[in-house]
């Protein structure tokens, strides 16, 4: 067996379809009500039979929704004397829908009514008659108008013709000429002759009229028509409007077997006074087909107008119990839930039951009931979260302000205004100062005029510039000694590129170009040493080869040549001891080439080794063809 509450969800259902089912029967009814005069004439019975059939099974049909209607009220009035929760809230929705329907239903009625009968009687006075039947005796006479002024003209033509002859074929061109002339002179639209034979001989066209395809009459209507009286009359239709042909024998008084031949005049109604008087004339049938049903009429809209009063407030009165079913439902299990929910029941959840605003409450109800089963665990395992990462940060915190005080390179941080926010301990080694004076100040206030300009155009540069930095040499003088320092300054940016502040980076080279300047001295003197160097070898050499040659052949004051050459080698060795301690405080002087012979070169250094080691044979073995070459000698 199914659930009780599955049982009356059904039954509900069943219910609901029930009442749209009648709703539209007797909707569909009540509009075969209203046309059933305008087709009632066509079909086997009375239109008196027809209606009220309708009405009977309109009436049924309205009983059974009353039934329904009431039970649910019976119902409902059974659920609030039980105190049955929402049963009040049921009731006062069913009253205010019932209200609501009832008042305008009910002045609709009284309204519309009245409108009735007054539009009825104002529908079919005798002014209205009088009016129709004058409108139509109007259109009549102008077709008359149009009929008689054909004729007169025609008989006109038809003399003419008939006292000139012109229907003879030797005339032809001067008939076709004639009632061209007559055509253009009456303004008429057109003028046909015809023989006796039926045969068109001439026709003469307004120019509104030139290509539009103007048939001949026919045969039949020239000899059986037109036998019945001196004049036949035509109608039809133009594009440009409606077409009243007029025939008439030549001569006009002939009888049809001493007619000579046929005369049509035509005038053309214009469209828009065609159409009026073919609406005046369907009006005029019209309303005399409705003044027969006026009785019957009235009474029927009187009934469908009562049938729909009836139907409207009995639907509003059930939408009333619907709306108040969906909306006190939720509401019994949201009072429900509650009460589960504040007695720490956190599993409690409500079925949807439909997918509107309070299928939406009910959603949060249950979404709320969840954050709260959730919440508790949540909230602990945040709070554990929360001391980890504050631990972290501040751990993280505590790292940077170290690795930020420890870094050789000098930091400081200036927020967007411009104002000092970090200065690492190297900063105020390097700029002599100490922190707490600059923190929290702006770098306009702390430096001075030298110093500010140059700030402003470094800040400018990295405004301006192609890049977030800046990085200059900069020479300042702090405790009256010239220092080099080399500043690196960044713009800080968020993800969004938004500017954060600057933070500058610097680092100080006085020792380092100190350091250089050594090397560079270095280099140069031991450059100018080997230089030096050189030419004190051959000096010496020579010495050696004087005091061995010439030694033995010096007779007196030989202890004196002895002495100068002695001194002469102990000279060039001091030198050679100084030239190699003085080795970084010389300079190499600039290389002079020159085109020179490599023969002379080498010939020249050999000589210098030949003298001084007798005991040595050297030799020189000079290729045929050597290039002079770019040389310092």
């Amino acid at each position: 067996m199914l659930p009780r509450s599955q049982e009356e969800a059904k039954r509900r259902r069943r219910e609901r379809v029930i009442i749209l089912i009648l709703v539209a029967v007797v909707a569909v009814l009540t509009y075969i009500e209203t046309k059933v005069v305008r087709f009632g004439a066509g079909l086997p019975v009375s239109n008196t039979i027809i209606t009220f059939i309708l009405i009977n099974l309109n009436m049924l049909l309205l009983l059974l929704l009353i039934f329904l209607v009431l039970r649910n009220i019976v119902k409902l009035l059974y659920d609030r004397k039980r105190k049955v929760m929402g049963a009040k809230l049921r009731t006062k929705l069913v009253v205010v829908f019932a209200c609501l329907s009832l008042i305008p239903t009910v002045l609709l009625f009284l309204f519309s009514s009245q409108f009735i009968t007054s539009s009825m009687a104002f529908w079919f006075n005798i002014p209205v008659e009088q009016s129709l039947e004058k409108s139509l005796e109007v259109g009549r006479q102008v077709y008359r108008h149009v009929g008689e002024n054909n004729r007169f003209f025609l008989e006109r033509v038809a003399y003419q013709i008939s006292r000139r002859k012109l229907l003879a074929d030797k005339n032809r061109d001067a008939l076709k000429h004639y009632i061209q002339v007559v055509q253009g002179a009456f303004n008429l639209q057109a003028i046909e002759v015809y023989s006796r034979s039926s045969q068109r001989l001439a026709v003469a066209l307004d120019a509104d009229l030139e290509g539009t395809p103007l048939e001949p009459v026919s045969a039949d209507s020239i000899h059986k028509e037109l036998q019945l009286g001196r004049f036949l009359t035509l109608t039809g239709f133009l594009p440009s409007g409606e077409m009243v042909r007029t025939l008439g024998r030549i001569p006009i008084n002939a009888g049809p077997d001493k007619a000579l031949g046929i005369v049509a005049v035509t005038t053309v109604i214009p469209e828009t006074l065609s159409e009026n008087m073919a609406t005046i004339l369907r009006g005029f049938d019209q309303y005399r087909q409705m003044k027969v049903f006026k009785r019957p009429i009235q009474v029927s809209h009187l009934i469908t107008l009562s049938i729909v009063a009836l139907l409207i407030m009995f639907c509003a009165t059930w939408f009333g119990f619907y709306v108040s079913k969906t909306l006190t439902v939720p509401i019994q299990e949201l009072a429900k839930g509650t009460r589960r929910v504040a007695g720490g029941d956190l599993d409690f959840a409500i079925e949807m039951v439909s997918d509107d605003e309070m299928g939406t409450l009910v959603d949060s109800f249950n979404k709320m009931t969840r954050d709260l089963r959730l919440g508790k665990q949540q909230l602990e395992s945040s709070t554990q979260e929360l001391k980890e990462r504050n631990l972290e940060i501040e751990q993280r915190r505590l790292y940077m302000e170290t690795v930020l005080q420890n870094v050789s390179a000098g930091v400081i941080s200036l927020d967007a205004r411009g104002f000092h926010t970090t200065i690492n301990k190297s900063a105020e080694k390097m700029l002599g100062f100490k922190a707490k004076q600059f923190l929290n100040r702006h770098y306009k206030s702390v430096l001075g005029p030298e110093y500010l300009a140059l700030a402003n155009d470094i800040l400018e540069e990295l405004e301006n510039g192609p890049g977030n930095w800046v990085q200059r040499n900069v020479k300042i003088t702090i405790d009256q000694t010239a220092r080099t320092f080399m500043v690196h300054v960044t713009a800080l940016k968020d993800e969004n590129d938004r500017f954060m502040g600057t933070v500058v980076v610097f680092d100080d080279l006085t020792e380092i170009e100190k350091a250089q300047r050594m090397a560079a001295w270095r280099e140069v003197a031991r450059r100018i040493a080997h230089e030096v160097k050189n030419p004190l070898t051959p000096i010496k050499l020579s010495a050696q080869r004087l005091r061995l040659k010439y030694g033995e052949q010096i007779q007196g004051d030989r202890s004196v040549f002895t002495e100068c050459t002695q001194t002469i080698i102990d000279q060039v060795d001091q030198l050679k001891n100084l030239v190699n301690e003085f080795s970084s405080f010389a300079r190499l002087p600039s290389v002079n080439r020159e085109p020179c012979h490599l023969q002379a070169i080498v010939g020249e250094a050999v000589a210098l080794y030949r003298e001084a080691h007798l005991d040595i044979l050297f030799k020189i073995e000079e290729g045929s063809e050597i290039p002079q070459l770019n040389l310092d000698p």
